[in-house]
């Protein structure tokens, strides 16, 4: 079951509009280099609860596909990746290091979202 704060993060998320889905991904991709690609391994939750993350999302962005994809091209499936990303850094965040919490939700900080990066206030 996915924990109060992820289920949140989901749910705003993926009511974005498509020019700020489009620009998380965007900066989601800069970010790859940075340590966000390692830090995105890092961050696997278990099969069960990514199962449970993957189908909230598909849910609440599915019925937005043309919406998403008329706007961009392929923004659905871009829009499914970035913010399942930072979920999956939201639901394994006790385990990650600041930086590496860090670079996977600043996508999302960089929109309004509060997320705090500080190990402490993740527990």
């Amino acid at each position: 079951m996915l924990d109060a704060e992820t289920a949140q993060f989901v749910d705003a998320a993926t009511a974005l509009s498509a020019t700020n889905l489009e620009a998380a991904f965007d900066r989601q991709i800069d970010l790859w280099t940075e340590g966000g690609k390692e830090a995105s391994e890092a961050a696997g939750p278990s099969a069960s609860a990514n199962s449970e993350l993957d189908r909230r999302i598909r849910g609440a962005l599915l019925p937005r596909a043309d919406e998403l994809d008329e706007h961009l091209f392929g923004l659905h499936t871009d829009a499914l990746t970035v913010i399942s990303t930072a979920a999956q850094a939201i639901l394994t965040r006790r385990r990650l290091t600041a930086e590496q919490f860090t670079v996977l939700v600043t996508p999302f900080v960089e929109l309004g979202f509060d997320i705090p990066a500080d190990p402490e206030s993740r527990r």
